[in-house]
């Protein structure tokens, strides 16, 4: 089975719709469990839209992974970041010494990241959403204003 969603690349997180692609045996089971309408008509719309600019996602694509991998490389010289994790996703998990006074003093600058330090096998870790090239500076600029301990 293959799920996709509409929530990042298409930012259409609000939406709430994902796709499964699958062989017609495990199509025919998930269609005995789902619910009897699949989608709403304002949705239908908002999609079907929304796929008549394929280009203009994967234009999206293509700059969040160039953020992306731009992001990585400055977190790198950033003193309060202790690691940086790799990452496929529209976002960068790092480790840092006291994740609650960054993520307040992010909060404090208007930055909302996400706190992931009481996650399992994420001790210390906030998870850094890749924006745009401007509000991604603007991290960058704030975290190496971030006061030393």
């Amino acid at each position: 089975v293959i799920l996709q969603t509409f929530s990042k690349a298409w930012g259409m997180a609000g939406l709430r719709l994902g796709m499964a692609f699958a062989s017609p045996d495990i199509i025919r089971i998930l269609n005995k469990i789902k619910y009897p309408y699949n989608i709403n008509s304002l949705t239908q719309k908002t999609v079907y839209q929304a796929l008549q600019h394929e280009s203009q996602v994967r234009e999206w694509v293509r700059i969040l992974i160039a953020e992306r991998e731009r992001m990585y490389t400055l977190l790198g010289d950033i003193p309060c970041i202790r690691k940086r994790y790799p990452s496929e996703a529209n976002f960068i998990l790092v480790q840092t010494d006291d994740p609650q006074k960054l993520y307040d003093y992010l909060l404090d600058c208007s930055i909302i990241v996400r706190k992931r330090n009481m996650i399992a096998l994420c001790a210390g870790c906030i998870r850094i959403t890749i924006g745009t090239p401007e509000e991604n500076d603007t991290l960058i600029r704030m975290l190496r204003s971030y006061p030393k301990s």
